[in-house]
């Protein structure tokens, strides 16, 4: 077996979830990796999640924010330079998930901390979570990866995320600021490169000397390939399961009730419903909507090309302010 470890040092989110990806589906049968990477202004999701349902998108768009799916299951969460992202990464063979986590509460034992499991996911400090998990299989490999809270600012937790209160209420909490915590909150002054170092420390006692990974120029070529794929609108929005939403609204021109459902994200099914005396209006928006890619330019252009400019505008000032006209970077 080797044992490699990789330090990224690219800030972006799109870069290090593409070698995440990368590494898992190509690295060697019997041997084992270490990735770690820090991801700055990211929200990333699920493979399996609903980027309408679970992002504030427009503020997203504000604020410069990534949108990053990721291609394991799991939650939504907002990363900053404060967290420590790491991925352990070996052939299904060698994984050994309790001996994985054994490294990181080395880790934070190193710091005087003591550390605690909770259920398959969660790392808990003092009863607060400090470390979320997941996991993915591809090609015969095995990834678990996750977070480490270091010094990331939690105000910004709930600026980007529509929090499922459903989830809340079943976790017996008020909110998600209530259960996690910096580990900085408890060992001051602590940053992220420090708890890497430990991270990488304690991973060679328990897998042996370990060597950087050899980061050839096919290497970068897939990872750049991959960042592209990252990037794209057909990843991002595209794979997002079936949805629907509706909306109901009095315009200057009169009340508009719509539902349409999106699948693979486009509108699949659509239902209007109006009073306005525009009699063309319904039959017009139901033909150039269905069908449509649900991103803001493709949206915008469709509705702008009925015949009555002046509703098309209200329209979609009124999506825009719903969040369902963004399309953040």
């Amino acid at each position: 077996m080797a044992i490699y470890y990789y330090n990224s040092t690219t800030f972006d989110g799109y870069a290090n979830l593409a070698a995440d990806g990368l590494f898992l589906d190509t690295l060697q049968k019997g041997d084992m990796l270490l990735y770690t990477y820090v991801n700055e202004n990211a929200v990333i999701i699920g493979r399996n999640q609903n980027a309408w349902r679970e992002c504030k998108l427009m503020d997203m768009e504000r604020d410069g924010v990534q949108l990053v799916r990721r291609h394991t299951g799991g939650g939504a969460v907002f990363h900053d330079k404060g967290n420590l992202n790491f991925s352990f990464i070996t052939s299904e063979k060698d994984y050994d998930q309790q001996r994985q986590f054994s490294v990181i509460l080395s880790a934070l034992r190193k710091l005087g901390l003591e550390p605690e499991l909770s259920g398959r996911n969660d790392i808990l400090i003092d009863g607060k979570k400090v470390s979320g998990n997941a996991y993915g299989f591809s090609k015969g490999n095995r990834a678990h990866h996750g977070t480490l809270l270091v010094n990331s600012d939690l105000t910004r937790l709930g600026n980007y995320l529509n929090v499922s209160k459903e989830k809340l209420i079943a976790k017996g909490v008020e909110s998600v600021r209530s259960r996690v915590c910096n580990i900085a909150d408890i060992v001051p002054g602590l940053d992220v490169d420090t708890v890497r170092k430990l991270l990488v420390e304690s991973f060679i006692e328990e897998y042996g000397e370990a060597e950087d990974y050899p980061v050839s120029d096919t290497v970068l070529s897939n990872i750049e390939y991959r960042t592209q794929q990252q990037i794209s609108w057909e990843w991002r929005f595209g794979k997002t399961p079936e949805c629907a939403s509706a909306h109901e609204h009095r315009f200057s021109f009169g009340e508009v009730q719509m539902h349409f459902t999106i699948k693979n994200g486009r509108i699949s099914k659509l239902m209007l419903f109006s009073d306005s005396i525009d009699t063309s209006l319904v039959s017009q928006l139901s033909a150039v909507l269905k069908g449509c890619r649900a991103e803001r330019g493709a949206l915008s252009n469709a509705i702008m090309s009925i015949d009555n400019k002046a509703a098309a505008e209200e329209i979609i000032e009124y999506l825009e302010e719903r969040g369902q006209l963004s399309n953040p970077e």
